[in-house]
């Protein structure tokens, strides 16, 4: 399997990690850039990233690729059968792409990323973002987090995968859940950072931006 896109992007990030938890070894590749990977049109023909492409099949969009990966490999169990849990998983990923992942995506591009593009950062948005929107996620996540420590069923599912994942990019720029005021959120986000399918991605990650 070929993933084309950035592991700093988060969605890239979800898809590398997903499928390194279940033992799927993935050859990763830039795609986005001047010159896109031909590969790369094929399996996102909108730009989106992350692609993928799996013989004679080209796809893009996160939620697709980790579905397929799923199917392919259906243990360890990523994305639970059991109708509510499913369900549960579902709208935690999708709280992190929308919920978390506007504010997040905002402070991130504004922050650390609009000049490398050549634009011009907007500042305001950024703090907006922060002092306005990231709060309300973080308040609704200290709420649901359970005791384990894990999202759906007590063990690591793609919700956990999904969050964590826009985490990173909230760290890169020192913004990481206070533990006195969220020490839910802040342990839930430590345990899963501190897994290897992460930890090595977050290590190649400050290694891009400090460049």
């Amino acid at each position: 399997m070929i993933v084309f896109g950035p592991s700093l992007s988060p969605y890239v990030r979800k898809v590398l990690v997903f499928a390194a938890e279940k033992g799927i070894e993935v050859e990763t590749r830039p795609g986005v850039g001047p010159n896109p990977d031909p590969e790369f049109q094929a399996a996102s023909p909108f730009g989106m990233i992350p692609g993928l492409k799996d013989g004679d099949l080209s796809v893009s969009d996160s939620s697709v690729i980790c579905a397929y990966m799923e199917k392919v490999r259906p243990e360890p169990s990523l994305i639970p059968s059991e109708p509510k849990a499913y369900a549960r998983t579902l709208w935690f990923e999708e709280f992190a792409d929308d919920v978390l992942g506007r504010p997040s995506t905002t402070m991130f591009f504004n922050r650390a990323l609009a000049k490398r593009f050549g634009r011009e950062p907007d500042l305001a948005a950024a703090d907006q973002a922060e002092k306005e929107r990231l709060p309300r996620a973080l308040d609704y996540l200290e709420k649901v987090i359970p005791a384990s420590g894990f999202l759906v069923e007590d063990r690591l599912t793609l919700a956990d995968i999904a969050v964590a994942s826009f985490f990173c990019n909230l760290e890169y720029f020192g913004v990481v859940p206070d533990a006195g005021a969220r020490p839910r959120t802040a342990a839930y986000v430590q345990k899963l950072h501190a897994r290897p399918t992460f930890a090595g991605l977050k290590a190649a990650d400050r290694q891009f931006l400090a460049a």
